[in-house]
Parts: C-alpha cells; sequence; structure tokens
C-alpha cells in the first residue's frame, strides 16, 4: 500500500520533470486541500529527499542565473535566464505550498469559557 506522502512526492517529482521542460502541471497547496489531506502528510513530504533534491535544484538555478560554474552552465545551459528563474520560482512555489498547508492545519488551543470571564 502506498502512503499519500509518497504519492504526494511521486506527484511532485514528476513536476519537477514537466518543469524542466517548461510545463507547470502541480500546485501542492491545491493538492493538498483537494484530498483533504492530514498536515502529516504535507510534513512528511517537507523533510522527504524529494523536498531536499528540488531545494537543491534551486539553489543551482539560483547560481546559474547568477553566472554558475561550468558544471551549471553545461546541465542547464540549454533554459535562458528567464525560464531558469521561472522555473525556480516554480519549484520553491512547490515548496512554500506545503509549508502553508503545514502552517495553516497547526492545531490550535481552544480557550475555556472560564478564561473568556
Amino acid at each position: 500500500m502506498i502512503l499519500e506522502h509518497e504519492a504526494l512526492c511521486g506527484e511532485v517529482e514528476e513536476a519537477v520533470e514537466f518543469a524542466l521542460r517548461g510545463k507547470f502541471t502541480l500546485d501542492t497547496y491545491e493538492r493538498l486541500q483537494h484530498n483533504n489531506s492530514a498536515r502529516s502528510v504535507a510534513e512528511a513530504f517537507i523533510e522527504s529527499r524529494t523536498a531536499a533534491n528540488i531545494n537543491s535544484i534551486i539553489l543551482d538555478l539560483e547560481e546559474y542565473v547568477d553566472g554558475g560554474n561550468k558544471k551549471l552552465r553545461e546541465t542547464y545551459g540549454h533554459l535562458s535566464f528567464t525560464e531558469a528563474t521561472k522555473i525556480k520560482e516554480y519549484l520553491y512555489g512547490l515548496l512554500e505550498g506545503a509549508w502553508r498547508f503545514s502552517h495553516e492545519r497547526r492545531r490550535t488551543r481552544r480557550r475555556s469559557s472560564a478564561t473568556h470571564k
């Protein structure tokens, strides 16, 4: 049985592949909301290797846009700086959507009626 956070990681990995080809297909926040996911799913994704890999790609793209080294120019040279910036922002949005969902789903303590008096 595949866990929900593993399914999310698979969908995000696929979205990253599409993004590197200029197609932006997934909004993690919307996906988590649509599936009525638990906060633990978002947190498991945030702590996953998939999220760490996305962060690494974001850092690489930032460095590439700033001039980068020879390795990065070879890796991302097929992308214009504008395309690289759009992809970087999209990938950051994938992570940000999970962070936002997790933050909004925090448990909050309810005040007892005795403290309202």
